[in-house]
């Protein structure tokens, strides 16, 4: 167990045959997760399903616990694909710090990458900003930050564990005055609250494209 934040988190280890998985989403033929779970702990989140794929986390939450993946094998990305880091985690969670899960990713994608292929990483987090220079490397990279209020005090409502507002959007701005390509992922919008004109009024200037996405509410966290 660990105490992140002044709550425990339960963090297991586990050995997987490669950090890559085929993508069921559009637009996307490869996903990579460096872990399973999440300690952000955001209320809305849909990959809270993922938990009845996962063993040994009965007593747990959802964002109360996190796996950890080990891979020996070496990262082999298919050259004209698109892979995402960060569907259904955030490859720059807390633990990252520790663990360089996501840093060694990175590291054997400058390695290997192939010119045609084009990566995403999805993330809350400014620990991105750590690997800076592994970025300016990768070819046809891009990083996303997730957000969906200007609003501090409804941030820590929804996503209680994450960092703030204003840390995303200097994160966008470092990332852009470095030369990386950047977006703006909006999600999930929710109805009456959501000003998304405001939020995009104000990354404008270190952002290339936004994305949206509605709330969508189902299972558990309905």
């Amino acid at each position: 167990m660990s105490d992140t934040r002044g709550r425990k988190i339960k963090i297991k280890e586990i050995k997987v045959r490669s950090y890559i998985s085929p993508s069921k989403l559009p637009t996307v033929d490869f996903v990579i997760n460096p872990y399973v779970g999440c300690p952000h702990k955001c209320i809305y989140c849909y990959a809270s399903f993922m938990k009845r794929f996962v063993a040994g986390h009965n007593s747990e939450d959802w964002g109360d616990f996190i796996d950890v993946k080990l891979c020996d094998e070496p990262i082999n990305i298919k050259n004209s694909s698109t892979t995402l880091l960060g569907s259904v985690t955030d490859p720059y969670n807390p633990f990252e710090a520790k663990y360089l899960i996501t840093k060694d990713i990175l590291q054997q994608l400058v390695a290997q990458s192939p010119c045609n292929t084009k990566y995403d990483i999805l993330t809350k987090s400014s620990l991105v900003l750590r690997d800076m220079d592994l970025l300016k490397k990768i070819k046809n990279i891009r990083v996303g930050i997730s957000m969906n209020t200007l609003d501090d005090g409804f941030r820590k409502q929804i996503e209680p564990y994450a960092v703030s507002v204003e840390s995303r959007i200097e994160t966008l701005k470092c990332l852009s005055e470095n030369g990386i390509n950047t977006y703006l992922f909006m999600s999930p919008i929710f109805p009456g609250i959501t000003d998304f004109r405001k939020i995009v009024k104000k990354v404008l200037p270190f952002i290339k494209i936004a994305y949206f996405e509605n709330l969508n509410l189902r299972g558990s966290y309905r």
